[in-house]
Formats: structure tokens, C-alpha cells, sequence
């Protein structure tokens, strides 16, 4: 007896993943869910430069500016809260000197830049039609700040915004690295805050809109992280206590099913062997002094040693 209805995937036959990849991931906290798996098992990827960004104006806003260089200045920051901060990016770079906000956004232009030339896949995971604007500069913000909300209109993004997008965002960075491939994924968090309806509807848009602009044949690909969240973890056990956002079940299912589709079949030999270094890492013995001890880490030396001289940018 089966008891879970299974969201058919197979294995990506062009443009996989592996350990000589640069993966660059932006959007919303699943993207940061993902990157620490990247990260935990050595691959080469970056994450969010300006934090997470939820809807995908502030993803192509960020990208038309690294693109351009089109430096930040102190026109564009705000003080609140005894704090400087920018609209277009996440509260963690918020500072209390303006002058190293300046600095710290700047920097992340050009990392994002660096980013998005060198990478091999663009991996961008959205999690909301939703956006805010704020009045007085009439621009669509990628976060709020806690300012009042009388500072703001709510709009819903419509699928032909969404859509229009997503294809300049594809165009910008394909200007300046023709060859990469893009892999897009709706966050399977649930926007309770916007009502439940008004979040079935924004991920309506989303998944509607990416599938207007993916082509396999482009190098433009879906991932279904939403729909597996939906349905074949369809339980609150595989949720956090909010019961909104999955919970470390989840995610590792979800990654579990991401590896086999877009790993290729040497990157997941590679990927056991870094897990089981891990494991061994993570290992506190009863005597740390004891000879069993010191020939376990030099046979852990060597391991580490073996994977770092077939990668060199490895490094544990």
C-alpha cells in the first residue's frame, strides 16, 4: 500500500550540477535553505548578496544594477530605528554608520556582478506576487523595514508583470554570460500575513509566470519544490511550529529530490564522501588522547586530503 501520491522527476539530462559548477542562488528563504546545503557539502555556490528578496521586481532591480554598476549613493538610504538601511535590500546589512552601509551595498553590486558572469546556474526561487511601494519614491521595495505602513501600497503583481520580469531578468544576465542555465522554484513557504486566499492566489502568478518563460531547450528549467511540499509532504509534521515554513524533514527531503535531478552521477559519489567527512568531523570521542583517536584523525587527514587535491577549492 502506497501511502503518499509521488511527484514524478527525472534525472536532468543536460546542464547538471557538479563540484566544478558556480551556483549563484537568489529570492526568497528556500533559496537560503538550499545554499546551506551547497555549502555543507562543498560546492562552489553564493547566496542572496543583499539578503533575501521574496518577489521577483527586487530580484531584477538588483541584477539591473550590478549589470550596470549603478552604485549606491546617500540618496538612496533611509535612517529608522537609530539605523541606516536601503529599500532594496534585506534588514541583516542594515548598519548603524551610513558611510559603511555605502560600502557594504557597493561591495555587493560587485560581488552580485562577479556573480552572475562567472556562474554556471542561476538557481532563483520566488515567494510572492506581492509587493509594497513605497509612496514617496514610487518604486516597488524588496523590504520594508518596519517603517509604518501608511508609507506603503500593497499591489499584487499580475502574471504579465511577473512574466515581463522574469525575461529581463533572463535577458540582463544571459547579456553578460550567454552560456549559463537558470533553474527556478517557488518557495513552498506559505504567505499567511496576505490572507490565505490572497497566497494561493500569489503563487498562482508565480507558477504561472515562470512556466511562460521556461524552455528547456533555453536552459531555462522548473524545479517543483512547491508541489512537493503540497503534496507529498502533505502533513504538519514536516513544518516548523509556525506551521508555515518546512521544517529540517522537509528541506532534507526536498534537497534529496533536487540532487537526484540535477546532480550529475560523479558529484553525488563526491557528495558521499564529503558527507561521511562531515559525520567523522562532527565526531567527539570519549579520549581525545587515546591512539584509536589519533589514527582515526589521520585517516581523516587523508580523506579530507584525497578530496581537496581532485577540488581545490574544497576546504574544511
Amino acid at each position: 500500500m502506497n501511502l503518499q501520491t509521488q511527484i514524478p522527476l527525472k534525472s536532468q539530462q543536460h546542464n547538471q550540477i557538479d563540484y566544478n559548477s558556480k551556483v549563484f542562488l537568489l529570492g526568497s528563504c528556500f533559496s537560503e535553505n538550499i545554499s546551506e546545503k551547497f555549502n555543507y557539502f562543498k560546492f562552489q555556490s553564493t547566496v542572496n548578496p543583499f539578503g533575501i528578496l521574496f518577489h521577483p521586481l527586487a530580484i531584477e532591480h538588483l541584477i539591473t544594477r550590478a549589470i550596470n554598476k549603478d552604485y549606491y549613493s546617500e540618496d538612496d538610504l533611509y535612517f529608522y530605528n537609530e539605523q541606516w538601511f536601503c529599500l532594496d535590500a534585506h534588514s541583516k546589512l542594515n548598519k548603524t554608520s551610513k558611510d559603511e552601509l555605502l560600502s557594504v551595498l557597493n561591495s555587493q553590486i560587485d560581488e552580485t556582478l562577479d556573480n552572475l558572469v562567472n556562474a554556471s546556474h542561476v538557481i532563483i526561487t520566488l515567494g510572492t506576487s506581492w509587493v509594497y511601494r513605497h509612496i514617496e519614491s514610487d518604486k516597488v521595495v524588496a523590504n520594508c523595514h518596519k517603517l509604518p505602513q501608511k508609507q506603503f501600497l500593497k499591489e499584487l503583481g499580475s502574471v504579465d508583470t511577473i512574466t515581463e520580469s522574469l525575461q529581463a531578468i533572463i535577458a540582463l544576465v544571459k547579456s553578460v554570460n550567454p552560456e549559463v542555465s537558470f533553474l527556478f522554484t517557488v518557495s513552498p513557504v506559505r504567505h499567511i500575513k496576505d490572507g490565505f486566499v490572497e497566497n494561493t492566489q500569489s503563487k498562482a502568478h508565480l507558477i504561472t509566470a515562470i512556466h511562460n518563460v521556461v524552455e528547456p531547450r533555453n536552459s531555462l528549467y522548473y524545479f517543483p519544490s512547491y508541489e512537493i511540499m503540497m503534496d507529498e509532504l502533505r502533513d504538519y509534521r514536516f513544518y516548523n511550529a509556525d506551521m508555515l515554513h518546512p521544517n529540517e524533514v522537509a528541506i532534507d527531503y526536498i534537497w534529496g529530490k533536487f540532487k537526484t535531478v540535477w546532480l550529475l552521477a560523479d558529484a553525488l559519489q563526491t557528495l558521499d564522501k564529503i558527507a561521511a567527512i562531515q559525520a567523522k568531523k562532527a565526531h567527539r570521542p570519549f579520549n581525545s588522547n587515546s591512539e584509536a583517536h589519533q589514527k582515526f584523525l589521520s585517516k581523516l587527514q587523508l580523506e579530507m586530503e584525497d578530496v581537496c587535491a581532485k577540488f581545490p577549492h574544497i576546504s574544511f
